[in-house]
């Protein structure tokens, strides 16, 4: 095993030799300088495993040549020593993503204890996320059983979340299908609690903030101060976002982070045109019957969402200078990040993201796809690098330049769907995997939310006898023809349109520019 390398730098290092000498004792090799500008220099040269900084030396402070070690070498750990215990260095330090903090004088056992903490930290970090979890489980499945608001259920559906972003990053395969049972067991029981609520939903004063409300609820009282630029990234989990935050924090700075529900279906159709038009999609149908489609109807259902926008601006009463972008192709987004300045005189600026939602739709038709999204680590993933690279990010950067506030959400989320429930209707059934409707369904009433009388969860119905049907958990519809190919082809691929955690319950953040 190779010798540890410390780089240890300090402007009295001579007055350390008897702390070099004991970890050389404990085979570790020390190099040694005495200014920031030194240290520099040997990390450009040479690879450290650590390196022991004082923060008080001439010239360049420990906190700049810190800041400058981190930008040659990110993942290099460093242990800040100060004789000073004012809170703003340890502040400034910690921020910088230093591995210890230790104040003078030091002996050697210290220093010995910083190493075995810093560099077996992923071990460390794998043991204590492990313990914690352990003790959460039972936390969590105790809430599991006592849960019953919209919020408790938001509250639990992020804990489930911040823990699965936790547990995948050790390598604990045991605690990951643990939290994995959790999630279905949650869903489940989520299932039953709208089976019981939704309806409601659309006349309780204590219903939580749906598509329908929430551009009213949410987005109007954020657009009196700035100009402000609204995403709507379709297809985006809560998970998603947290996947991609860090890339947009250098520019913008999180002022609120909240969530809201997405109407049933969760599909686009619906949950989006219920966002621009602030109607639910029954009163879409009876007052904009141009505008609105029907699943069986021919043509695009999502053609007139800059038109309920218009209308609904003017029914809040909101008098602003606006657009309406929608962005399905890498092109128009270059061409939208091109000529981003033209929106400077706006006072709200619209743009619709679609590719998160074609990337879920690519993971069914394309093996490459199903390749790099088999599972939730790898979709998050697959999400991170589109949007570090992607004309949105662009567009984000510009207009924190411009002053703008920036508003992200989505319209609703998506699961990856596991098993299959059979279900049976007419040639004019809905194609959708996750919802149906239609005349004379035959389907498992355990697997399903089922509505029989639209009107009531304010949908329309395409005739009298037509109900409505939402695959709850991970389920999918499956036809009985073909059954066998049709089960492998979806399986294990991501679809909307159902009642699930992931689907409903969506994130929306509100940040402003740094």
């Amino acid at each position: 095993m190779n010798k540890i390398t410390i780089l240890w730098v300090d402007d009295e290092i001579d007055l350390l030799k008897s702390h070099i000498l004991f970890l050389e004792s404990k085979n570790y090799n020390v190099v040694t300088c005495k200014s920031g500008q030194e240290a520099l220099e040997e990390v450009a040269k040479t690879r450290f495993d650590i390196v022991f900084l004082d923060e008080n030396m001439p010239g360049i402070s420990g906190l700049e040549t810190l800041t400058e070690l981190k930008a040659i070498d990110v993942t290099l750990p460093v242990v800040m020593i100060t004789k000073s215990e004012e809170e703003y260095i340890m502040d400034e330090a910690i921020g910088s993503k230093i591995a210890d903090y230790l104040i003078k004088p030091v002996n050697p056992n210290q220093i010995l204890l910083s190493l075995k903490k810093s560099l077996d930290n992923s071990r460390l970090v794998s043991e204590k996320t492990t313990a914690n979890y352990q003790q959460e489980f039972r936390k969590i499945a105790m809430d599991l059983s006592m849960v019953n608001t919209h919020t408790e259920w938001a509250e639990l559906y992020k804990k489930l979340i911040s823990w699965e972003l936790r547990l995948e990053e050790i390598e604990d395969s045991s605690m990951f299908e643990i939290l994995e049972s959790q999630k279905v067991e949650a869903n489940n029981q989520f299932g039953k609690f709208i089976d019981k609520n939704y309806e409601d939903w659309f006349t309780d004063e204590d219903a939580p903030v749906l598509s329908h409300t929430l551009f009213r609820e949410l987005v109007k009282p954020e657009l009196k101060d700035q100009p402000t630029l609204l995403v709507v990234i379709d297809n985006l989990r809560y998970d998603q976002w947290l996947a991609f935050e860090d890339t947009v924090s250098p520019f913008f700075k999180k002022k609120k982070e909240t969530n809201y529900y997405s109407i049933l279906p969760t599909a686009t159709q619906y949950a989006r045109n219920a966002i621009f038009s602030g109607l639910t999609p029954l009163d879409m149908e009876k007052k904009y019957p141009d505008w609105w489609k029907n699943d069986t109807d021919d043509g695009g259902k999502n053609l007139f969402e800059a038109e309920f926008l218009g209308a609904q601006l003017k029914r809040l009463g909101l008098d602003l200078t606006w657009e309406y972008h929608k962005i399905s192709s890498l092109k128009q987004g270059k061409q939208l990040s091109q000529n981003y300045k033209t929106q400077k005189k706006n006072d709200l600026t619209v743009i619709v993201y679609n590719f998160v939602d074609m990337l879920s739709h690519a993971k069914t038709e394309m093996e490459v796809i199903k390749e790099l999204a088999s599972n939730d680590k790898a979709y998050r993933s697959l999400t991170q690098s589109w949007f570090k690279n992607s004309p949105l990010l662009e567009i984000i950067q510009q207009a924190q330049s411009m002053g703008q506030k920036l508003i992200i959400t989505t319209d609703h989320g998506t699961i990856n769907v596991k098993q299959p429930s059979k279900v049976v209707g007419d040639k004019d059934t809905s194609l959708n995997l996750r919802y149906k409707t239609g005349r004379s369904l035959s389907y498992e009433k355990k697997d399903v939310y089922e509505s029989t009388n639209p009107k009531d969860i304010y949908l329309p119905s395409i005739n009298m006898s037509s109900s409505f049907i939402f695959a709850k958990n991970d389920l999918f519809f499956a036809y009985p023809n073909n059954y066998n190919h049709y089960v492998s082809y979806y399986r294990n691929t991501y679809q909307h349109g159902g009642v699930s955690l992931e689907e409903m319950i969506i994130p929306f953040v509100v940040l402003e520019p740094r």
